[in-house]
């Protein structure tokens, strides 16, 4: 199960819009720079995995399909979009994000403030079982549309 990084984005502090990146570094038990989560300002910083979050852009093509809700990536708040991988599956695995090391630690299922923010209705019934994962940065490096994504072996 191979597969890669689509986009890239950050908020710099809570609510503010999401940033496209075409570089980031990602530092271990910390998580991308730039990103609120790096200096622990985000909704969900308390809990475990908000290093980093990621989804499927499959998921969210399967969203506009079957809810008629579009979500460019970034919109959705997590921080790397990517394509070809199964994301739930990586749950309790070690994978690897170009050279980044991280272990998923749960789906990122969707809030009711996703919802909010977005101010679109249906988006949190939408995302139920595909809003992605939570992640801890093992060994930190640098990210970057493209890289691959694959499970440690």
């Amino acid at each position: 199960m191979t597969g890669h990084v689509h986009t890239i984005h950050v908020a710099p502090e809570q609510g503010a819009p999401m940033e496209r990146l075409e570089r980031v570094a990602a530092v271990a038990n910390q998580g991308l720079e730039g990103d609120r989560y790096f200096e622990t300002d985000g909704t969900f910083a308390d809990r475990d995995g908000s290093d980093l979050t990621l989804i499927e852009r499959e998921a969210l093509e399967g969203v506009a399909k079957e809810y008629d809700i579009s979500l460019e990536p970034g919109v959705h708040r997590r921080n790397v979009t990517t394509e070809g991988v199964a994301l739930n599956h990586l749950v309790g695995e070690r994978f690897h994000v170009g050279d980044v090391v991280c272990e998923g630690i749960e789906r990122c299922e969707p809030c009711s403030y996703l919802e909010r923010h977005l101010e679109k209705r249906g988006v949190r019934e939408a995302l139920v079982h595909r809003g992605g994962l939570r992640a801890r940065i093992l060994q930190g490096g640098s990210l970057t549309p493209g890289a691959t994504v694959e499970r440690v072996d």
